[in-house]
């Protein structure tokens, strides 16, 4: 089950780079849902939480604020990722079958993914259609979907598998019908 809660883990980082390292912080600390093993058993550490509470904190209002945003999302550009690689091989840290490098690997990509789709396709859309006003609603959408797919991932992976299975199929599934239908436009002659 780990592996299903590394992989939306790690998506949720590529969101906010913040909120799944803290919840597994949390989760780790209080119950018995999460066990890290060494190194990442550092994420435990009051000083550790502190400093992921005060970066949330930094991140939710640097992303609320026009302008700074998209100063955050360069920024985040290589957080975010190095997030999703934290989080990805903690919770898989118990799985022996994975190799450290590749979990890190697998966390850098989803989160880099995530992210890139969201500051390269999402964020630019929202921006150009609203004018730049429906920014901090998707902001707040984007912490609200990154701290629930957290607590999912952990508390229901399977059910993040299937979240995963059908958001990658569905995205297939469009990529394929408009290779489809820019294939069979007839070309004109000039």
């Amino acid at each position: 089950m780990e592996i299903f809660s590394a992989f939306g883990l790690s998506a949720s980082a590529g969101l906010n780079a913040y909120i799944p390292l803290l919840i597994v912080a949390l989760l780790a600390k209080f119950t018995p849902w999460i066990r890290l093993n060494e190194p990442w058993d550092a994420l435990t550490s009051w000083w550790v939480i502190g400093l992921l509470v005060v970066l949330s904190v930094i991140e939710f209002f640097a992303d609320k604020i026009p302008a700074v945003n998209h100063i955050n999302d360069a920024i985040q550009t290589f957080i975010r990722p190095a997030a999703g690689a934290i989080v990805f091989a903690a919770s898989t840290s118990v799985v022996k079958e994975i190799h450290p490098v590749l979990a890190i690997s697998a966390g850098i990509l989803v989160a880099g993914g995530v992210h890139a789709a969201k500051s390269l396709v999402l964020r630019p859309a929202v921006t150009a259609v609203s004018g730049g006003t429906a920014n901090v609603p998707v902001s707040m959408a984007e912490d609200v979907i990154s701290t629930i797919l957290s607590i999912l991932s952990v508390v229901v992976p399977v059910l993040i598998a299937c979240i995963l299975i059908l958001v990658t199929t569905t995205i297939l599934w469009m990529w394929l019908r408009k290779i489809r239908s820019t294939s069979s436009v007839p070309k004109t002659r000039t």
